[in-house]
């Protein structure tokens, strides 16, 4: 809180400390007491290891949509606890755990196993829990608008977190979401057409820029490559070259001409396999950036 009072009423310093064992904050300047009778939103107890932490805390988890309930479920004991109670007590524990694991709706049980399937793919793909979290809310509103029926589970998994990977820049193809789910490339991108125009998801285009970083360090190229990558797109953006063209190819095709210009010297083939797209879309590029760009002088002094 005292980063919100700016200055002192009576000095107007702003050398102001935070007194927290007397709830205060006072001007170190005059003296005056700034603020008092503050709220202390810390615990009160002391832990020391994890299994104190746990039993102590009065609130549970934060809510997610990576579970199908979001996390407000509650477990029926622990499984070290039927060691501790006799027959009946023991019959009765596991019938407890069996109706708790009971799903009663059609909508919980398609999450079930379709969040267990997007954390599969995520994981794959090496995602951050907040495209994760993304991607399971994108499907959870699609499964409660209707959208997944006459589609399989796993297209409109790959469409969510595909969905959230733009929402949230994070640089993945189709081809990688495809390797991943094992799911055609196609289909994926007509379902997440059709899932984010049906829920309303505004998605800006891809920025190449965002795979240079990417593709760089698969094919091994110094920063001062990536630096120049990047100035040559910034080129072609200002001249509308990236305009209507696929962004990783354009971020390939940079790239390339980047590591011709430093001597660092990969093939169109290399290149290709690393973007996901076909030599002749790197050749297309590549004449594109030279002609209008004019970068034809410079390469060809880095051949000679």
């Amino acid at each position: 809180m005292a980063e919100n009072v700016k200055k002192c009423p009576e000095c107007s310093g702003i050398n102001l400390i935070l007194n927290k064992d007397r709830g205060e904050i006072i001007c170190k300047d005059c003296g005056l007491v700034v603020e008092e009778k503050m709220i202390d939103f810390g615990q009160e107890w002391r832990e020391f290891d994890s299994e104190q932490a746990a039993s102590r805390r009065r609130t549970g988890a934060p809510m997610t949509y990576t579970k199908y309930d979001r996390g407000l479920g509650t477990d029926v004991g622990r499984k070290s606890d039927i060691y501790q109670l006799g027959g009946k007590d023991r019959n009765r524990f596991f019938r407890l755990r069996k109706w708790q694991y009971r799903i009663s709706t059609a909508i919980e049980r398609n999450l079930k196993l379709a969040l267990a399937e997007l954390k599969r793919v995520s994981s794959y793909l090496k995602l951050t829990k907040a495209v994760e979290e993304e991607s399971a809310r994108i499907y959870t509103l699609a499964v409660q608008r209707g959208l997944v029926r006459g589609r399989s589970m796993e297209s409109v998994v790959a469409g969510a977190l595909y969905a959230a990977c733009r929402r949230h820049e994070v640089p993945r193809t189709l081809d990688e979401l495809s390797e991943a789910s094992g799911i055609d490339k196609k289909e994926i991108g007509r379902t997440y057409r059709f899932v984010t125009r049906e829920l309303g998801i505004r998605i800006l285009p891809s920025n190449p820029v965002d795979y240079i970083a990417r593709f760089a360090t698969s094919l091994k190229l110094s920063a001062n490559t990536q630096t120049r990558a990047v100035e040559i797109l910034e080129k072609a953006q200002n001249s509308e070259l990236t305009s209507g063209r696929g962004p990783t190819g354009i971020a390939a095709a940079s790239l390339y001409v980047a590591a011709l210009i430093n001597n660092e010297k990969r093939t169109q083939r290399e290149v290709a396999d690393v973007a996901g797209v076909t030599e002749v879309t790197i050749r297309n590029r590549y004449k594109e950036l030279l002609k209008k760009l004019k970068l034809d002088d410079k390469v060809k002094k880095k051949r000679r």
